[in-house]
């Protein structure tokens, strides 16, 4: 039996997602990996930090943050940043969650380089890193025989850079298109039955889905980040961001949408890539679609993407909405407790 301890930097909707789900599947690891944990350290933006090497009360901690409390209060000793939960937590394995910064990836590439530098494993949801940072965070983590993976993020938990990592040896990604952001998607198909903009803001932050200041999805920069990351990764050219060609949907308005469905279309955020050469031209913007295409049928939190190579036919990762689940942080979640799993069994 391998007991891990596990270090939380940042403790938002994803990271207390997370935290619940390795709770609830805590007899699976168990049983059918040799797998137990405990949480050592806990650090959040604006409720305190926590470390305690005997191990935290996960849950309690989680609806501390949730009530408006502190988590100094759980700590077994002084801790005032997130570096200094990392190096007091005696953690084998760090899920990074802090908030994305489009810009330069930080604080999130220190986080990382700090959990990485004494010996941890890293999952991270957080795209900065990999924009920002992949080829440094890859080469540090080989050269200390550990782990950087971040499955969560593109397409939440489905396996994506798994699949090319593991399954396509070789392979080359010629170009690929798909909607990456769910949050815009849900809140267009909500302006499609009759909301307005705002309206549709509001049901996504309800749910958890939008930040209070939504600008990161509506501008488009959150679609923009990851289409970075795959062409980053997938491609193996580093990108930015800000080299995207990058619009948001703010201008989209209930007489647009109307006027796309009598014409057959809906309105999508789109976001494509294609490689010539040692070129790349990538976008994320509105585009209106007709039912011949496949992103017709993607509404609301569903999302999906179809890579074009060199060898293979098109190739479709899609996760749907399923019914009676809410959208919500339990996919992104999903992806980081894979990456932890599939770690602890030697991957």
């Amino acid at each position: 039996m391998t007991h891990y301890k596990l270090a939380f930097i940042g403790f938002g909707n994803v990271a207390r997602a997370l935290a619940r789900l390795l709770i609830r599947k805590q007899d699976v690891l168990k049983s059918q990996y040799d797998i137990t944990f405990s949480a050592t350290g806990i650090a959040t933006g604006s409720h305190g930090f926590a470390v305690n090497p005997d191990g935290l009360d996960l849950l309690k901690c989680a609806e501390a943050v949730e009530a408006g409390g502190s988590l100094d209060e759980f700590s077994s000793q002084p801790v005032a940043n997130s570096i200094e939960v990392i190096q007091n937590s005696g953690a084998d394995f760090m899920f990074e969650n802090s908030p994305v910064n489009h810009e330069t990836g930080q604080p999130a590439i220190d986080h990382v380089r700090a959990a990485l530098e004494l010996g941890m494993h890293v999952s991270t949801a957080n795209k900065g890193t990999v924009v920002h940072g992949y080829r440094e965070l890859t080469t540090l983590a080989e050269s200390k025989g550990r782990r950087f993976y971040f499955e969560s993020t593109v397409l939440g938990g489905s396996p994506l850079f798994s699949i090319f990592r593991e399954s396509m040896p070789g392979i080359e990604l010629v170009s690929f298109q798909g909607i990456l952001n769910s949050t815009t998607n849900i809140m267009l198909s909500h302006m499609e039955r009759g909301e307005t903009f705002d309206e549709a803001v509001a049901y996504c932050q309800s749910i958890g889905v939008a930040e209070t200041d939504p600008s990161a999805d509506v501008d488009g920069w959150d679609a923009a980040i990851k289409v970075a990351a795959l062409v980053t990764v997938l491609m193996d050219t580093p990108f930015t961001p800000q080299q995207v060609d990058r619009k948001g949907i703010r201008e989209i308005t209930p007489e647009m949408i109307e006027q796309a469905r009598v014409e057959g279309k809906r309105w999508k955020l789109v976001c494509s890539a294609e490689k010539a050469g040692d070129e790349v031209k990538a976008s994320a913007k509105p585009e209106l679609v007709s039912m011949s295409s496949p992103l017709y049928s993607m509404s609301d939190s569903t999302t999906g993407v179809t890579f074009r190579t060199d060898v293979l036919g098109d190739y479709s990762i899609i996760e749907s909405e399923r019914e009676g689940m809410v959208a919500g942080p339990i996919p992104t979640a999903y992806g980081l407790f894979a990456d932890f799993v599939y770690v602890a069994k030697g991957g």
